[in-house]
């Protein structure tokens, strides 16, 4: 059976070809455009992994991993966050608030699914 890989990012070139990556894979991939939408997604969903656009309008990635890492039934998902925040801080930032793996932007393909293999 295929590994489910949720893939919050609002930039719709971004989402697709994250999707379209994981999917050459062999990963089941389920899309969410809107942050909003992304932790009752991850229920509905059960992935193996979220990959977690940080800089979001309305809510951002760092508060949807927050909110993940304090749901029983979703803590235990890793999170890899990609984001063009690139500083040591915010990575720092990003991984305290519980995210596994960190990916800047501009994404290295190799990089990202190698990241990707780490996790799932």
């Amino acid at each position: 059976m295929a590994k489910k890989v949720l893939v919050v990012e609002d930039n719709e070139l971004n989402l697709k070809l994250f999707c379209d990556l994981l999917r050459a894979h062999q990963f089941a991939v389920e899309p969410v455009r809107d942050g909003r939408e992304a932790v009752a997604r991850a229920r509905e969903f059960a992935p193996d992994l979220i990959i977690m656009d940080i800089q979001m309008p309305h809510v951002t990635g760092y508060e949807i991993i927050l909110e993940l890492k304090v749901d029983e039934d979703l803590q235990a998902i890793p999170v890899m966050a990609v984001t063009a925040y690139a500083g040591r801080e915010d990575e720092e930032r990003i991984r305290a608030a519980g995210a596994d793996s960190y990916v800047s932007k501009p994404i290295s393909l190799a990089r990202f699914m190698d990241a990707v293999g780490a996790l799932v």
